[in-house]
This record gives structure tokens, C-alpha cells and sequence, in this order.
């Protein structure tokens, strides 16, 4: 499902990890990819309030919790750089879809990264 929201279609997610030759890119392609399925789930779920788009995000999240293995086996973990970019990108698809209230902690609240 192509995205259809023009915000989300025009960025680039994890932009900074890809900077980084601490974060390979074959992981972080995969966290991008957790990013667009969130933005797919979102437009087709169309929650209509901050606690149906916390379940997706938080949804999201666990997948991120899984991604930490990819990771560590490259070499590399879920550090601060990268914490702050992906809780930044979690936000900023909250917003672009209408819920620029959302409360980022609670976005990624299921995370132990």
C-alpha cells in the first residue's frame, strides 16, 4: 500500500543513522521499514484517537525491541543517537497524521531500548 500522506511520503526516516557508519545500513533499513508499516497501519486503520494510534505505535515499537538484536549482531545496539532519532521519527508520523499532541513517551512506551 503506497503512502498517502505527502509529509510522510517525502521523508526520510533514520536519516542521521544512515550518516553514521556506526548503524549499518541493512539494519537500519529495517527499522525504516518498521516506520512505513506504522504510516501504512495508520492509514488504513485511521485511529481516530490518541489511544487507538498509541496501540500502532507501541505495536511498532516492539518491532524496534526485536531490532536490537539486528543490531548488536552488526556490531552496533539502539544507542542515544539513535533512540532520540527513531522517538523523533515516531513523533513526527504522530503529527503529520493529525495527532501533533501525542505524547512521545507514550508513543514508544513498550520500548526497552
Amino acid at each position: 500500500m503506497p503512502i498517502t500522506n505527502e509529509q510522510v511520503a517525502g521523508r526520510t526516516f533514520l536519516r542521521p543513522l544512515y550518516a553514521d557508519s556506526y548503524f549499518p545500513d541493512h539494519v537500519v533499513d529495517q527499522g525504516k521499514a518498521i516506520l512505513l508499516r506504522l504510516c501504512e497501519r495508520i492509514e488504513a486503520e485511521q485511529p481516530s484517537d490518541l489511544a487507538a494510534l498509541y496501540v500502532l505505535t507501541q505495536a511498532a515499537t516492539k518491532e524496534f525491541n526485536l531490532l536490537e538484536a539486528e543490531f548488536e549482531a552488526a556490531g552496533s545496539e539502539i544507542e542515544t543517537v539513535a533512540r532520540e532519532e527513531i522517538a523523533e521519527d515516531f513523533w513526527f508520523v504522530a503529527s503529520a497524521y493529525g495527532f501533533a499532541d501525542a505524547d512521545v513517551e507514550e508513543l514508544i512506551a513498550t520500548r526497552d531500548w
